[in-house]
């Protein structure tokens, strides 16, 4: 019924499209014979309308990957560096959340662990939305920030790199096996707020599955039983996303394996000081309002990653300072 729903969408969507086209012409037409500006101006709007909503629903179209229609986890953990990185994949944290509001897309928070003086060493939000992992799966990677550090009593500009990995929130049709005796589980305390029962009882927990190396962790819930089985579909979900992951290098002929947090690994450098500018490094997608970036105006980003992917194309794009 989704996939129906969904078909039925993008059916109307195209209808309607030809609809304002042929009504945007129609009225071009009559204003010249009649001499009417104000309908010739009226209908090359509605054509300049039309190309717009051409363009986005383009981009649509580009997300027809296995899972792209799955909701999907983002992760973002600190690199090396202190409060300074900490603080760093806190706005990460942020920027993602707030993309996902302005798309009206629900997030939770699943698993979170606070800096030692400020900002975040990790964190897991959990994003449901149509087209949620379809839209963030080309954000996985290392990002670079360059700024003057609040922190810093000298006033001293200062690099932070913090690294993002997305996957799939997997269906429950699509059976991934995983033995127990395979996987570490450790249990923890929470931290951070969330009353007197989370902080006192061992209800976190992390989910180590020892041939592949994965980790996942959570603490969102105050039952250990329902932490539990949420770290477990996270963890079928992971293995999930790895062997999509394979297909992918397979059908591509690229390998795009995890890095590691720090220079040279970069796919995206945010420079605050001492001028403003966002730079992809795969596509060469610039922003000038790195404050309207890290606000969640990422879409642009976005769009020509998906584009990069599936048509493939450009080459390697320098760095900034």
């Amino acid at each position: 019924m989704r996939e129906r729903q969904q078909l039925d969408e993008s059916v109307a969507a195209i209808r309607k499209l030809e609809r304002d086209l042929e009504d945007g012409a129609t009225l071009i037409e009559l204003g010249e014979l009649e001499g009417d500006t104000a309908s010739i101006t009226e209908g090359e709007q509605q054509i300049l309308a039309v190309e717009k909503e051409a363009a986005s629903r383009q981009v649509e179209t580009l997300l027809s990957g296995e899972a792209d229609g799955f909701d999907t986890y983002v992760e973002v953990h600190a690199g090396a560096g202190g409060t300074e990185s900490q603080d760093w994949a806190n706005m990460l944290q942020r920027m993602y959340g707030r993309w996902a509001e302005r798309r009206k897309f629900k997030v939770d928070i699943v698993e979170w662990t606070d800096g030692e003086e400020a900002g975040i060493k990790g964190a897991t939000l959990l994003i449901k939305g149509h087209n949620a992992y379809g839209w963030l799966k080309t954000e996985s990677g290392v990002h670079r920030l360059v700024r003057i550090s609040p922190y810093d009593s000298n006033a001293r500009r200062h690099t932070s790199f913090a690294s993002v990995w997305v996957y799939p929130v997997i269906d429950d049709r699509i059976e991934i096996e995983i033995k127990e005796s395979d996987c570490r589980i450790d249990t923890y305390r929470s931290s951070g707020a969330g009353g007197q029962h989370v902080n006192t009882t061992d209800s976190a927990v992390r989910i180590t599955h020892n041939p592949t190396g994965i980790v996942v962790a959570c603490q969102q819930e105050r039952s250990q039983h329902k932490n539990r089985a949420t770290a477990w579909n996270m963890l079928r979900a992971r293995l999930y996303e790895a062997e999509l992951k394979k297909r992918e290098e397979k059908a591509n002929a690229e390998a795009a394996a995890k890095t590691d947090i720090g220079w040279g690994h970069q796919i995206r450098s945010y420079v605050l000081q001492p001028y403003q500018l966002v730079k992809d490094l795969r596509t060469g997608t610039q922003s000038t309002d790195p404050d309207e970036v890290l606000d969640g105006d990422l879409d642009p980003f976005m769009e020509a990653s998906l584009a990069q992917r599936v048509y493939g194309g450009g080459e390697a794009v320098e760095d900034i300072d």
